[in-house]
């Protein structure tokens, strides 16, 4: 073994393919060993004196990190010949074998991206699966690949509990940490978990990603959960390797920064030697499990050919450190154990690591001829699920008349049976009746329990519902996303709110990388289905400028797959929210309840008084189409005003005043589905229309009216005479300044007498 760099260093150890030398390495120490050799031990005898693994675990283990090795050589070699396309490995992690062989396969686990010799181990909890298949067949990007369809190299599987990542610099540990929590909250709800009730989360990172801020979000959610004793039993597995690509983490950074964090209960594990490794590891999984607390195993990894396929350490890192790495390499102590040991003789060994090359290079060749995706149809074919027919079902499904009445005392105190309400009243109403119809819902956030929201939109949930229902997170958005993709998961309902659109930025990687990627990445075997209330858009007046007055909604629609919904009143509000809800129970969707924050108590549409924006509560089984919008004044057609939000009501204002200054009949379109546009139903409105007015509060670029333009000019109606209203490209003031960047009345009018000016 080399236990120490050789001086000086041989030729063939200066190469720039250091996957061949890893591989030669391991050949010439096994040949090479001139150890005393043990009795052999029987099966169920510690593998060396003094650890606790047995010599047949011992054997298992060693046999998946050959799968594991033999998987980053292959593709090593596949990649030259352009056959595999993604060569991040998993080399000198082979240690978090020793995870899945502690865990149960029904664990739900949050992987790294070094975790071959963890999949290869997990699999042997479930009978018919080839890790080695598995994995070919992900590199090849196939069709046939079991955990992504083709769609990503991922490590991941249903049977497995493996839920697919796409990245790991960090994103997946508000969700893992979700998960945990979830799985206590199911507990105490008395709803049906999938999988048994003692579980534990495992969640893999590096070193590096360690430091990220959004792994910070998370090891602090975990901590103040440990502080209030709430469960949370998870497993944080810091594989550390040094290294985070080129740049080296501080010598004991990560014992320091995490061995003595209240709420984190710290385990050490040797990765590198599975007869150390084995105790430790154990222990960390069983405290998590006994305790269910939040703990964090260090496991100790070296990482070998590079960060991946692309790098070519040698051009930057000194080759004595380099070699010095390699020769930590943990497959070198496997087989060292398994000759001291007596367990396999050299011969065994080698006949074994061949063995194992010859089933990856198989299982490559077979990847080879498998279909692969043929179609942009076929990608996107798990991204957005849609079953019309499915989800208004669902959406008309009415709760029980008793139910009800129980909820708010009697049949004559029901919504429908009171007087015409404004946005916020109907709102609350909605969310008691998703409560109710949905005993697997939860609705969280900050300050929605006793408070009842900012706003007062949730008053009253709280006592209706109870604390397991209702409750209030740490400021945190990036948990709080993290805790409804958890809770998804478990097969719960979540309906987290964002207190405001502008607080949506600093967590919109939950959404946009996370939550609405898991169909795509997983070809639809995991959903996270739920129902996000953001309250956001501008016209507040006599509060809080640019943080509580966003108008900007770019970044929503250009996430794949997720629904965006925006009210204007109160009667689609509520219909609104029962599309929305059934759309994430029958489908699976990430879906995004948009609140005008100024129009949640407006009762008044032309003069104070009138009360012509107060609207009667929806009966039941009333539900809307996704992708309808409603139609003010369908037969005019001399001024199609496409608008949403707070501008379905400016646009009724300034459309009285555009018939009496013109004579001009005006059809006012309010979309309500901004994301996805419906680009049928926005070309129908324009069949009829002479002029087209675009009514947008959202910002001048990257906003809703430049879909609606975009859509009428691809379905032809680009000849129409056309304005565009809408904010300006900046952030909002305080006080009357607030308005001068939105637009108003007086601008939808202007706009007007400006198109009658045109031939």
């Amino acid at each position: 073994m080399f236990a120490v760099v050789p001086d000086p260093i041989p030729a063939r150890m200066r190469v720039l393919n250091r996957a061949e030398v890893c591989d030669v390495n391991f050949l010439d120490a096994v040949r090479g060993w001139r150890g005393t050799l043990r009795p052999r031990p029987a099966p169920d005898a510690p593998i060396l004196p003094g650890s606790t693994l047995t010599a047949a675990a011992f054997g298992e283990l060693f046999d998946s990190q050959l799968a594991s090795r033999q998987l980053d050589l292959m593709a090593r070699v596949l990649r030259v010949q352009n056959k595999v396309f993604y060569t991040i490995g998993s080399s000198g992690h082979e240690g978090n074998a020793l995870l899945a062989r502690a865990c149960r396969h029904t664990d739900p686990a949050f992987l790294h991206y070094r975790s071959g010799a963890f999949m290869a181990e997990r699999s042997r909890q479930v009978p018919g699966i080839d890790p080695l298949r598995d994995a070919a067949l992900s590199f090849a990007a196939s069709a046939d690949d079991p955990a992504s369809g083709g769609r990503h190299k991922v490590w991941g599987s249903k049977p497995l509990w493996v839920l697919p990542q796409t990245s790991t610099i960090a994103s997946h540990l508000p969700k893992a940490l979700g998960t945990a929590l979830a799985i206590e909250s199911g507990k105490r709800l008395g709803q049906p978990l999938p999988i048994p009730a003692d579980s534990i989360v495992l969640c893999s990172f590096g070193d590096a990603s360690a430091n990220h801020a959004t792994a910070q979000t998370a090891f602090n959610t975990a901590m103040w959960s440990a502080y209030q004793k709430l469960p949370a039993p998870i497993l944080f597995v810091c594989e550390d390797n040094g290294l985070g690509i080129s740049v080296k983490t501080p010598e004991g950074w990560i014992a320091e920064r995490f061995s003595r964090q209240l709420g984190l209960d710290y385990f050490f594990a040797d990765g590198l030697d599975l007869a150390t490794g084995h105790a430790q590891v154990q222990a960390a999984v069983e405290h998590c499990r006994r305790t269910r607390r939040p703990t964090f195993l260090h496991l100790r990894t070296t990482r070998l050919m590079g960060h991946a396929g692309t790098d070519f350490e040698v051009e930057w890192r000194a080759l004595p450190e380099l070699c010095a790495a390699e020769a930590q390499d943990p497959l070198l102590r496997s087989a060292q154990i398994a000759m001291e040991s007596g367990w396999m003789d050299a011969a065994t060994i080698e006949v074994a690591y061949e063995t194992m090359r010859a089933r990856c290079m198989a299982a490559a060749a077979d990847a080879e001829g498998r279909p692969t995706l043929q179609s942009l149809q076929e990608v996107m074919a798990p991204l957005a699920p849609y079953t019309p027919a499915a989800v208004q079902a669902e959406a008309r499904r009415e709760v029980p008349a008793d139910a009800r009445e129980a909820l708010y005392g009697g049949a004559e105190a029901l919504p429908e049976r009171q007087a015409p309400r404004h946005l916020a009243i109907q709102i609350n109403h909605g969310l008691q009746e998703l409560l109710a119809k949905y005993p697997q819902s939860l609705l969280f956030g900050e300050d929605v329990a006793q408070k009842g929201g900012v706003y007062t939109v949730t008053k009253d949930l709280l006592r209706r519902f109870g604390p397991r229902r209702v409750f209030n997170t740490l400021l945190d958005e990036t948990m709080i996303l993290g805790m409804a993709q958890g809770l998804a998961n478990m097969g719960m309902l979540p309906i987290p709110e964002i207190q405001y659109l502008a607080y949506l930025h600093n967590a919109i990687d939950q959404v946009r990388g996370e939550a609405c990627s898991l169909q795509f990445f997983s070809n639809d075997q995991y959903r996270n289905p739920m129902l996000v209330r953001v309250a956001g858009l501008g016209y507040q007046k006599g509060f809080g400028g640019h943080f509580h007055n966003d108008n900007s909604i770019t970044a929503l629609r250009d996430i794949p797959g997720l629904v965006v919904g925006c009210p204007s009143r109160g009667d689609d509000a509520v219909m609104m929210l029962r599309t929305l809800a059934a759309l994430a129970r029958v489908d699976g969707r990430v879906a995004v309840f948009l609140e005008p924050i100024a129009l949640y108590m407006s009762k008044d549409l032309h003069a104070p008084g009138d009360g012509q924006w107060l609207f009667d509560y929806p009966a039941q089984g009333q539900a809307l189409v996704p992708g309808e919008g409603r139609v003010y004044a369908p037969e005019a057609g001399d001024l199609v005003v496409y608008t949403y939000g707070n501008g379905v009501p400016m646009a009724l204002r300034a459309a009285r005043a555009i018939e009496q200054q013109l004579g001009w009949q005006v059809r006012v379109v309010d979309l309500r589905w901004l994301v996805p546009l419906d680009a049928g139903f926005i070309a129908s409105q324009a069949a009829s229309a002479r002029r087209v007015l675009v009514l947008d509060e959202g910002r001048h670029s990257g906003g809703v009216g430049e879909g609606v333009v975009t859509a009428l000019v691809e379905a032809g109606f680009g000849h129409l005479p056309l304005r565009r209203v809408c904010g300006a490209d900046t952030y909002t003031p305080l006080a009357g300044a607030a308005m001068f960047g939105l637009p108003s009345d007086n601008a939808v009018i202007g706009a007007a007498l400006e198109l009658a000016q045109e031939p």
